[in-house]
């Protein structure tokens, strides 16, 4: 696939040159697409030539990739060939990349596979995240049942001001004198335990 800038000033005989391959992987039992080179052409002499790593696609997908770009603050994606050559003097960056090399319909581009790794800086920052608050509910719910066992523990221990309030209430329900001729006896008001007699 070349890409040729026509008349436009200096870049009149600048051509961008993409190398595509195919293959069919058993595994997932379909063909895919890479990106195997890229060479810079000026006036039909190459001068640089990087080649791509991990720019890949279903056949019948697209790829799809915010930045490709030899530089390493883009995950350089384009290495140069060797380190003789004079890709070392070219900085190349794509900004919102896509190609599809095959299987296209209606001059259209299929639906994109993006270059957004599963474990991207973002992803793995929401995973630890939720890793911590996960601990802190964790340690929250123990809190919460240990204080329960606490409760419990203490309702079998009442406040003095309980007690002398329960005295107070109840020394009067308790016993009643009877009177009798000669001896004092008490009877609990509630008869259907027992009566005391002293």
């Amino acid at each position: 696939l070349s890409l040729k800038f026509g008349d436009i000033g200096n870049l009149k005989g600048l051509v961008i040159r993409l190398l595509l391959t195919t293959s069919y992987y058993q595994l997932s039992v379909q063909n895919w697409f890479s990106l195997h080179r890229l060479q810079l052409l000026y006036n039909h002499s190459v001068q640089a030539t990087f080649n791509a790593t991990r720019i890949y696609a279903p056949a019948s997908y697209s790829y799809h990739c915010e930045h490709v770009s030899s530089l390493q603050r883009y995950d350089a994606l384009l290495i140069p060939s060797s380190a003789n050559d004079l890709s070392k003097l070219w900085e190349v960056t794509f900004t919102d990349f896509q190609i599809q090399g095959f299987n296209i319909q209606e001059g259209h581009f299929a639906y994109a596979k993006d270059c957004a790794s599963f474990f991207s800086p973002a992803i793995l920052m929401g995973l630890v995240m939720s890793l911590i608050l996960l601990l802190v509910l964790a340690y929250a719910l123990h809190m919460l049942i240990h204080l329960k066992s606490l409760d419990r523990h203490y309702e079998y221990k009442a406040s003095p001001a309980y007690f002398a309030q329960m005295k107070d209430n109840d020394m009067g329900d308790e016993k009643e004198p009877l009177r009798s001729s000669g001896n004092d006896s008490y009877e609990l008001r509630n008869q259907q335990f027992c009566k005391i007699y002293i």
